[in-house]
C-alpha cells in the first residue's frame, strides 16, 4: 500500500518515512501543501498523513481541495496543538483521523491501519492467485500454506503484481507504484529484485508465477 506523508518539519518527515517504511508500506513526502496536492492529485494513494500547519497552503486547505477534487483517499490529520478548534476545523474539512503532536509511532501506526482497514472493508483484504495469498493487512505472505518471509520492498512489489494479476505491468508501472517518484525506472533495480522474488516465490515449485515479458516488463499468472 502507498501513503503520502505530507509535512514540513524534515525530522519528523524522515522519522515517518523510516518507520512505514519498515512497516512495508511505500512512502512519498512532501515539504508543503502545494507539493503534497500535487503529489495526491496525480499518484493513487491509499492514505495520505497530512500536518495542518504547512507552508504556504495549509494542511485544512489541501485537505479540502483534495475533497472538492473527488479525491476520497483516507486523510490523517497531524496537528501540534491540541485544540478542539483544530481537530473540528479539520474534520469539516474531509480528513477522517487526526493525531495530536508529540506521538508515540505504535499509536499513529494503529491509526493508519484502523484507516486502511476502513477503506477497505467493501473489499477483500487477501491477495490470491493459484496458491499465493498475500494479506495486505497482516502483510502475511504464504504459498501452498507455507509461509515466506519478505523484505519491505519484496513484499511492496508482490502486492503490486497480485493486485495487477493476469496483466503486463512495465518497469515505469512498478517504479511509480512501488518505488517513489524520482525513482529512475532505467536501472536494473526492478530486474533484481524480481529476481529474488523468484527465488522465494517460484523456487521448488512446478507452477512459476512470474513471468518476464521481453522488452515490457513482468506478469503475474499461473503457470499453464
Amino acid at each position: 500500500m502507498r501513503i503520502l506523508v505530507v509535512e514540513d518539519e524534515i525530522k519528523i518527515a524522515s522519522f515517518l518515512k523510516r518507520g512505514l517504511k519498515e512497516e512495508r508500506y511505500v512512502v512519498d513526502v512532501a515539504n508543503n501543501g502545494q507539493e503534497g496536492l500535487f503529489l495526491a492529485e496525480v499518484n493513487p494513494y491509499d492514505l495520505i498523513i497530512l500536518d495542518i500547519m504547512l507552508p504556504g497552503t495549509d494542511g485544512i486547505s489541501v485537505c479540502r481541495k483534495l475533497r472538492d477534487s473527488g479525491i476520497a483517499t483516507p486523510v490523517l490529520m497531524l496537528t501540534a496543538r491540541n485544540n478542539i478548534e483544530d481537530k473540528v476545523r479539520g474534520l469539516d474539512a474531509g480528513a477522517d483521523d487526526y493525531l495530536t503532536k508529540p506521538f508515540a509511532f505504535e499509536e499513529l501506526l494503529a491509526r493508519v491501519r484502523a484507516l486502511l482497514r476502513r477503506q477497505q472493508e467493501e473489499k477483500t483484504t487477501c491477495l490470491q492467485l493459484s496458491d499465493l495469498e498475500l494479506d495486505q493487512l497482516t502483510h502475511g505472505v504464504q504459498r501452498a500454506g507455507k509461509p515466506i518471509i519478505l523484505t519491505a520492498k519484496e513484499y511492496s512489489l508482490l502486492e503490486y503484481l497480485l493486485l495487477n494479476a493476469n496483466q503486463v505491468v512495465t518497469r515505469t508501472m512498478i517504479s511509480e507504484h512501488v518505488w517513489h517518484e524520482d525513482f529512475d525506472s532505467f536501472t536494473n533495480v526492478i530486474d533484481v529484485y524480481v529476481k529474488y522474488l523468484r527465488n522465494k516465490i517460484d523456487k521448488g515449485f512446478k507452477k512459476h508465477l512470474i513471468h518476464t515479458i521481453r522488452g515490457t516488463g513482468y506478469i503475474l499468472k499461473e503457470d499453464v
